[in-house]
C-alpha cells in the first residue's frame, strides 16, 4: 500500500549584499560562501530536510538583490510565517526573505519568469564613499545621464548582444529582448535601469561601463549602437564593477499566483532601488 505524503512548492522574495558572498551559486568548495548555500541550509533547518532552491537569476560575486525569487519543494507542513521569519531567524545577516508564499507545482522561479530588472546605481562625486562603498559604484567624473539616457535606447528590443557578452557566458545564443532601460539622475546619484526577458553573464555591467564613457564625454551616443551592429566585446568600454548592480524585480504570468510581492527594497530610498 502506498502513503501519499505532503508535499508543496514554496516561493520567497529575498534581498541581499552581495558583497561578501561569491555570487548566487553554491561553489564546489564549501568554504567559499554563497548566497545559495546560505539560504538552503536555513530552510533545511525549518523544514527538516534537504532542500534544494532554483532562483530567478544567477548573480555573480559582489551583486546584490532586492527583489530575487527562488522556490523550492518541501514535504513539511509549516505555517507562511515559519518560511519567512523561521528562515531568517538561521541567515546571516546580510540576507533576508521579503515574501513566502506558496506556488503552483508547475511555477518555476527561472522558467516561469516573464522578465528580469537590474538596476545599476552610480554615486557620482568627486570624492570617494566612506559608507556604502560595497554597495553602489563610485565614479569621481561627472556622468550626463541625459546622454546616457539617450545612447541606452538603441538597445530597446530584440538584438544580438555579443558587445556585451563575457568570455565565459554559457548562453546558446546573444539574443536577447530589452523592453525597457532608462538613465536618470537623482542629486548625486546616476541610476540605470534595465529590463529584459533574460540577460547574459555581465551584460548589465557591460552595458553600464560603456554607457558611462558616454556620460563622462569619452564616446558619442551613436557609439552604443556602433558597439550592438560590431557585436565585439573587445571594442566596449570596460565592465564596470559588480557592486552597483542590484536584481530588483522579476515579472511573472499572472496564472502563477504570484502577485502579492512586496513592492520596493526596505533597505534603501526608493528613487535608487
Amino acid at each position: 500500500m502506498t502513503v501519499d505524503h505532503y508535499h508543496q512548492r514554496i516561493a520567497l522574495a529575498v534581498e541581499y549584499d552581495g558583497s561578501a558572498f561569491y555570487g548566487w551559486q553554491k561553489q564546489l568548495d564549501p568554504a567559499l560562501p554563497t548566497v545559495q548555500q546560505s539560504l538552503e541550509a536555513a530552510v533545511a533547518k525549518v523544514a527538516d530536510h534537504e532542500v534544494h532552491i532554483h532562483c530567478a537569476g544567477r548573480t555573480d560575486a559582489g551583486v546584490h538583490a532586492s527583489g530575487q525569487i527562488v522556490h523550492f519543494e518541501t514535504t513539511a507542513e509549516r505555517p507562511l510565517r515559519a518560511w519567512l521569519q523561521g528562515v531568517n531567524a538561521h541567515l546571516p545577516a546580510t540576507i533576508a526573505v521579503r515574501w513566502a508564499g506558496p506556488a503552483a507545482q508547475d511555477f518555476h522561479a527561472r522558467h516561469s519568469a516573464l522578465s528580469r530588472t537590474y538596476r545599476y546605481v552610480i554615486c557620482n562625486r568627486d570624492h570617494r564613499l566612506g559608507v556604502g562603498n560595497a554597495l553602489f559604484t563610485w565614479e569621481r567624473q561627472p556622468l550626463d545621464a541625459g546622454l546616457m539616457h539617450q545612447a541606452a535606447q538603441v538597445l530597446l528590443g530584440e538584438q544580438d548582444f555579443s558587445a556585451f557578452r563575457a568570455a565565459g557566458c554559457q548562453s546558446g545564443t546573444p539574443m536577447r529582448n530589452v523592453t525597457a532601460v532608462t538613465v536618470r539622475r537623482l542629486d548625486g546619484w546616476v541610476v540605470l535601469e534595465i529590463s529584459a526577458n533574460a540577460f547574459l553573464l555581465h551584460m548589465v555591467r557591460n552595458i553600464a561601463g560603456s554607457l558611462m564613457a558616454v556620460g563622462r564625454g569619452e564616446q558619442s551616443p551613436e557609439w552604443i549602437g556602433q558597439l550592438l551592429a560590431g557585436r565585439d566585446r573587445a571594442l566596449a568600454a570596460p565592465t564596470a564593477p559588480p557592486n552597483g548592480l542590484y536584481l530588483v524585480r522579476v515579472d511573472y504570468p499572472q496564472a502563477c499566483a504570484i502577485a502579492c510581492l512586496p513592492k520596493g527594497p526596505f533597505f534603501l530610498p526608493e528613487q535608487l532601488l
